[in-house]
């Protein structure tokens, strides 16, 4: 058998951990490696240095496990991170670490605006949120509006219970699904109970079947 490489062999790694989960490997002064998930993406790229306040740099200036909250002010996005540092020969090496997506800040409605104002609606309420003309449309039932909020930060803050990631378009609350139809290889319209349809695009499928256990 031919030797596995180093990249092979994470990603195989990366495969053991939730979709839902970011891996990446750091030595002392840039990543060497990185693995997005679909529900949190850093943009990092092997070669990026690693910045002062994420949790890489944390790990590497204490020389032990750190795990917290790092705020947007890092990246963009807020993330839940947990790196541990490794050593050869009693000498500091790198890192190893996941990332993790942050739950909702505690917020339960999500403020829309429409032609009248702007209209607080419950989670509960919406069915779907679409970027469409490069503003995030929200669709509820009798009420479409738009949000300044792009549809990777609302994937941040709404309840991971309720809402997926289906396409990179669309977000869907999985509680006013009707019915999945198969549409193209790897590929489902999802009709949703107002009787509108939304894909599910082939990158985000098998996430979207995991989710929904079928």
């Amino acid at each position: 058998m031919e030797k596995i490489t180093e990249k092979e062999l994470l990603d195989v790694l990366g495969e053991l951990f939730s979709d839902e989960i970011s891996i990446g490997v750091t030595d002392t002064e840039q990543y060497i490696y990185y693995r997005p998930s679909k529900r949190v993406d850093l943009k990092i790229r092997p070669g990026d240095p690693v910045k002062e306040g994420t949790i890489a740099h944390k790990a590497l200036s204490s020389g032990q496990k750190e795990s917290e909250f790092i705020d947007r002010q890092v990246f963009g996005v807020p993330y839940h991170g947990m790196a541990v540092p490794f050593h050869k020969d009693g000498e500091l090496q790198g890192t190893v670490l996941a990332v993790y997506p942050t739950y909702t800040e505690g917020k339960s409605v999500v403020t829309v605006r429409t032609e009248d104002g702007w209209k607080p609606v419950p989670f509960g309420d919406v069915k779907y949120f679409e970027v469409k003309d490069r503003k995030t449309q929200v669709v509820t039932e009798g009420l479409t509006g738009t949000h300044k909020n792009t549809l990777q930060e609302f994937e941040y803050v709404l309840p991971r219970d309720m809402f997926v990631r289906c396409h990179r378009s669309f977000i869907v609350n999985v509680h006013h699904i009707r019915e999945i139809y198969p549409d193209s290889h790897s590929t489902f319209l999802l009709e949703m109970d107002n009787g509108d349809r939304v894909p599910v695009s082939q990158s985000y499928s098998s996430y979207f079947r995991k989710i929904l256990g079928y």
